[in-house]
């Protein structure tokens, strides 16, 4: 696929992304109701053109005097990476450097049971994403109709967290505030998505994908 088609694509989504945000009545991005998530995927080559789509919508929503705010996963996680202090971090790298010199697969097998441990889980990445939204809410005493929360950097994920758990886990604790997964992968199918397009398709997603 050329250039020009994947920012076709990308214009398309977005395009009735913005349009669902700005329903009359307020934003319909779900066709569930108490579950206002949903998901745009893009291909990972496609990074920077998505940020670009990404800052577009969130000027004219504050243009609209919208509340837009964005969470980097990436940001979390080396957050609490760093958080578990440099003495481990630093015994962590030596050991993965060790297995990895005897088998490559051994290392990394070592290094996401040790990661993974830390982020998945309802106190791992989920418990700092609604952390940083009901910081959100308690800064901005505005119409929740009138807000909306990214979700972005996922790909720092790879290859050891899958997001439709980290969806599961934020579900109850948005307060029906719009919440918007940027999602690196493939589509599969009509419900499937494959992480990165890399990793075997997941179809436990329940929000509407926008494509």
């Amino acid at each position: 696929m050329s250039e020009f088609q994947h920012d076709s694509a990308l214009q398309r989504t977005f395009k009735a992304l913005e349009k669902d945000l700005f329903r009359e009545g307020g934003p319909q991005i779900s066709t569930t109701r108490n579950y206002n998530f949903a998901i745009v995927p893009y291909e990972p080559a496609e990074e920077f053109a998505l940020r670009q789509h990404v800052n577009a919508l969130s000027e004219k929503l504050r243009q609209e005097s919208w509340t837009v705010a964005a969470i980097a996963l990436h940001t979390l996680m080396l957050e609490r990476l760093r958080g578990l202090g440099d003495e481990y971090l630093e015994s962590l790298i030596s050991r993965e450097k060790r297995l990895h010199g005897r088998s490559p697969d051994r290392a990394m097998t070592h290094l996401s049971e040790k990661i993974v441990q830390e982020i998945e889980g309802p106190n791992g990445l989920a418990a700092d994403v609604v952390r940083e939204i009901k910081k959100l809410l308690d800064e901005h005493a505005v119409d929740k109709d009138r807000m909306v929360v990214f979700i972005s950097r996922a790909g720092a994920l790879y290859p050891f967290f899958r997001t439709s758990a980290l969806l599961k886990h934020v579900a109850d604790h948005t307060q029906n505030v719009p919440v918007i997964l940027l999602y690196p992968g493939s589509v599969v199918g009509d419900t499937g998505l494959s992480f990165m397009g890399k990793l075997p398709a997941d179809r436990d997603y329940r929000p509407r994908i926008y494509r």
